[in-house]
């Protein structure tokens, strides 16, 4: 006998709240160990997103990651402006990150913009910088 599901509608299932809850990244130790949730496992998100270059693997669908390749050899007056937009654009593409602001750059090492911006989350905000060898 075939059972039959009763009450699932897949047509109009949804899903209306993204989880948090993941396993914890230590980053120095470079191991996973335990579980976190909501602000800490929020910069472990950004942190990954942030790491993973758009279209560099097929693990991820097209529109998880940044894509930073491209602006290597980039002048620097064309890079900073378009970080901007690409990090804001990576990380609103996850719905629990709600705006991307106040951007900070430092191009006092040579070959290298550094950029410093505040991440506001459904779980508080937090700062977060990113560097990208021009």
């Amino acid at each position: 006998m075939i059972p039959k599901t009763i009450g699932f509608d897949a047509d109009t299932f949804e899903i209306t709240e993204q989880p948090t809850l993941t396993h914890r990244m230590d980053r120095e130790k470079e191991y996973i160990k335990g579980k976190t949730d909501e602000i800490e496992a929020m910069k472990q998100a950004v942190y990954k997103i942030l790491m993973t270059e758009r279209y560099g693997s097929i693990i991820y669908s097209g529109n998880y990651g940044i894509e930073l390749a491209d602006l290597f050899g980039q002048p620097v007056s064309y890079v900073c402006p378009e970080l901007e937009r690409r990090i804001t654009e990576a990380l609103l593409w996850d719905k629990r990150i709600e705006n991307v602001t106040d951007f900070e750059f430092d191009l006092s090492k040579k070959g290298v913009v550094s950029v410093r911006f505040k991440v506001q989350t459904a779980y508080g905000t937090f700062e977060e910088e990113k560097n990208v060898n021009v």
